[in-house]
């Protein structure tokens, strides 16, 4: 199998990244939107360190699913 040029793996990375995304977007806005909410009228401090425990996280996840993506297409390549 020819390997895909690499402006096209670089639009299903992005499509892939864009799905992944969105879907994060709303599950996060449907089970912690109203917690936030909660959390940024009473307690600002609070809110600030939990947002940024969110970020961090989700930074962590997404660097598990694409190296656990990247190592599915080379062991599927060998």
């Amino acid at each position: 199998m020819e390997p895909l040029p690499s402006w096209k793996t670089f639009l299903l990375e992005l499509l892939l990244y864009a799905v992944l995304l969105v879907a994060y977007f709303a599950l996060v806005l449907h089970y912690l939107g109203g917690w936030f909410k909660d959390l940024f009228d009473h307690d600002r401090k609070l809110f600030a360190v939990m947002a940024l425990v969110v970020m961090i996280l989700q930074t962590v996840g997404l660097e598990l699913v694409s190296s656990s993506l990247v190592w599915l297409v080379r062991k599927k390549k060998k």
